[in-house]
C-alpha cells in the first residue's frame, strides 16, 4: 500500500518540506490541504513591493506549479476541523474523512484583532495575506488620509508602502517609541526620523480608541482625544499561532507547537514546522516561536528528515528582515537581554549603520541597515558564541573581515 503524507497549510514552510521530503526518500503521497486558494506565495512582500505595486501577484509564488506536480505533490483546497490521532485521520469541513500515514502542521499564524469600538467599519483592514493586500489596494486613494495602529514592522513597511502610494500617512504607537519590542532606542529613533522625513505623522505612547463612520470609517478617535480623519486603517497588532487542531488532538502547547530539535510534536507520526511552532533555540538556549521565513525553511528541511525516519537537528539562527523606503534592514540574532549597543557609522545619516547588541561582551544580535558585510559578520560570530571587543566592532577604520576572531 501507498503511504500518504498529508500536510495542512499551504505556507513557506510547506513550499520547502515537499522538495526535502523526496530528498529524504519519501516515496508516497504528499497531499496539501490548505484553505487559501493559491500555492505558496511569499508573505514578506505583500507589506513592501506588492502593496507599492512593485511586484504582481504573478511573481510572489514560491515556486512554480509545475514544481509541485513534478514532486508529485496534490493541492486540495479545505478547512481541516479536526485530527484523529488514534485513527490517524483527518475531518474536514466539507464532511470528508482522509486518513495518513504521516501528517505535517504547517500552519502558520494569523492576525491578532483588534477589540476597538467601530472596528467593523469599512477599509479598516489587517495584513497576513494576500486577499488582505488586495483589499487595501482598494482602499487606497492618493492624497487621502491613511491611520495605521501599530508602530512594529508590518505597521512601518505598511506606513513606507502607502507613502510611495502617496497617502498622507499617520501611525498610532501605544508604547513610548516605535519597534521598542525588538529594537534599541537608538534604532527607534532612527525610523522614527526616517519616517517623519517622508512626511509620516508619527505618533507614540497614543493608541486608538475608537473608529467612526457610517459604512466606511471615517475618523481614528485616540486615547489623548486626539481625532484623525481617515478614509484607511491598517491594524498590526501582533499575530497568534494557528495551534487550535494540535491543541484539539491533545498535542503539546507551549506558544505554540511544542516541538523538539527534529520538529517532533509529541506524536510520532506528526512533526510541525513554521510560525505556529515553538522550539529550543540551541543558540540561546530558550524555546523560541519565530515569525520567519529562513526558520520555517529550516524547520521544513528538519521536519521532512525525520518524516522519513532521519534525524537532522534544526539549529539555525533567527534572522529577519525589513525593507522602508531604500532602508534594508537586516536582523541577526534575537536583542532580548542585552547591556550593552554599539553603533558602527552615522546612525544620524540615511546611509546606514549596524547597532550590534551585546551581552557581557558577546554578541547577541545585530540591527543592519544597508550594512550586509556587517549582517553576515554577525550571522558568523553569534552562531559561533564569539567574542569582539566593542571598540573594535564601532570602529570602521577597521574592515568588516578584520573582526573575525583568527
Amino acid at each position: 500500500m501507498t503511504k500518504r503524507c498529508i500536510i495542512i497549510g499551504a505556507s513557506h514552510a510547506t513550499a520547502q518540506l515537499i522538495p526535502s521530503l523526496r530528498q529524504e526518500g519519501w516515496d508516497g503521497e504528499i497531499l496539501v490541504i490548505s484553505d487559501d486558494p493559491n500555492l505558496p506565495y511569499h508573505r514578506p512582500p505583500l507589506s513592501k513591493a506588492y502593496l507599492s505595486g512593485e511586484k504582481d501577484a504573478a511573481s510572489l509564488g514560491i515556486r512554480p506549479a509545475a514544481f509541485y506536480e513534478k514532486q508529485q505533490a496534490e493541492f486540495k483546497q479545505g478547512r481541516v476541523t479536526s485530527i484523529n490521532r488514534q485513527e490517524q485521520s483527518l475531518s474536514l469541513a466539507s464532511g470528508e474523512t482522509l486518513q495518513y500515514d504521516k501528517l505535517a502542521l504547517c500552519t502558520g499564524a494569523r492576525v491578532r484583532k483588534a477589540d476597538i469600538p467601530g472596528v467593523g467599519l469599512g477599509s479598516i483592514h489587517y495584513l497576513r495575506d494576500m486577499a488582505d493586500a488586495e483589499a487595501i489596494k482598494s482602499s487606497v486613494v492618493a492624497g487621502q488620509q491613511a491611520v495605521i495602529v501599530g508602530g512594529g514592522y508590518i505597521g512601518l513597511e505598511t506606513a513606507a508602502s502607502l507613502t510611495k502610494l502617496g497617502m498622507q500617512v499617520t501611525v498610532l504607537e501605544m508604547a513610548e517609541r516605535v519597534l521598542q519590542r525588538v529594537t534599541a532606542p537608538e534604532v527607534s529613533a532612527f525610523y522614527h526620523r526616517v519616517h517623519s522625513k517622508q512626511g509620516v505623522n508619527v505618533l507614540t505612547g497614543v493608541a486608538a480608541q475608537s473608529f467612526v463612520g457610517t459604512e466606511r470609517v471615517e475618523k481614528v478617535i485616540c486615547t489623548d482625544g486626539r481625532e484623525l480623519e481617515a478614509s484607511l486603517v491598517v491594524i498590526g497588532i501582533g499575530v497568534i499561532p494557528n495551534t487550535e487542531l494540535a491543541e484539539q488532538a491533545g498535542l503539546a502547547i507551549e506558544n505554540g507547537i511544542k516541538v523538539d530539535s527534529y520538529c517532533a510534536t509529541d506524536d510520532p507520526n506528526i512533526v510541525a514546522a513554521g510560525d505556529c511552532t515553538s522550539q529550543v533555540s540551541k543558540v540561546y538556549q530558550r524555546r523560541l516561536r519565530l515569525e520567519s521565513v529562513p526558520n520555517a525553511t529550516e524547520q521544513a528541511k528538519t521536519a521532512a528528515a525525520t518524516l522519513c525516519g532521519q534525524q537532522k537537528d534544526c539549529t539555525t539562527l533567527p534572522w529577519f528582515w525589513s525593507d522602508q523606503y531604500n532602508l534594508k534592514l537586516q536582523i541577526a540574532g534575537l536583542s532580548q537581554g542585552y547591556d550593552q549597543v554599539v553603533i558602527r557609522g552615522d546612525i544620524n545619516s540615511d546611509d546606514g549603520f549596524a547597532a550590534f547588541y551585546l551581552q557581557q561582551g558577546k554578541l547577541l544580535a545585530a540591527d543592519c541597515v544597508n550594512r550586509p558585510k556587517e549582517f553576515m559578520l554577525s550571522k558568523r560570530l553569534i552562531a559561533n558564541h564569539a567574542s569582539v571587543p566593542a571598540e573594535q566592532l564601532a570602529d570602521e577604520s577597521i574592515a568588516v573581515n578584520e573582526l573575525l576572531p583568527k
